[in-house]
């Protein structure tokens, strides 16, 4: 049986992963892994330099996002409100397609919070009009799911 990993943060998560994709790549390939996932918070700046790095090296590349979800809409929260992980992952183009304009949307009406603490932020209702090609998880500790089964 092979594992996938898929949570999994690199350099480009800051202050929370410090793994560089070539090394984290060839770190897969020596345990066997048929694919591995990259979500780093909030952003997909890794994305290219995944497919990049992972081509030739019979390694599946899938492209993800740990994302910041929130209860009601990005436009009329307010700037501190309780952010959700959310780990969101492409299956297939329009998938991908779906994850760029999620990120994308979450960057440019979804900042919430202030300073250091300002996460770009998405809605279930934008999850939900741009679910198709997504596989969506429980992410972490900070998922929805896992704080209430902590409460």
């Amino acid at each position: 049986m092979s594992f996938v990993g898929l949570h999994i943060h690199t350099d480009y998560s800051l202050l929370d992963g410090a793994s560089q994709i070539p090394s984290l790549i060839d770190r897969a390939v020596e345990l066997g892994m048929p694919a591995i996932a990259l979500t780093d918070h909030g952003v997909m700046y890794g994305a290219i330099e995944l497919l990049k790095t992972c081509k030739g090296k019979n390694i599946r590349p899938i492209i993800g996002n740990e994302m910041y979800i929130i209860n009601g809409s990005i436009v009329d929260a307010p700037k501190k409100v309780k952010k959700y992980h959310q780990v969101t992952l492409a299956k297939n183009k329009q998938g991908y397609q779906n994850l760029v304009k999620l990120t994308t949307l979450s960057h440019l009406q979804g900042m919430k919070g202030s300073g250091i603490f300002s996460r770009p932020c998405i809605d279930k209702e934008l999850l939900a009009q741009y679910h198709e090609g997504l596989m969506v998880t429980s992410a972490c500790l900070g998922g929805e799911i896992p704080q209430a089964i902590c409460k």
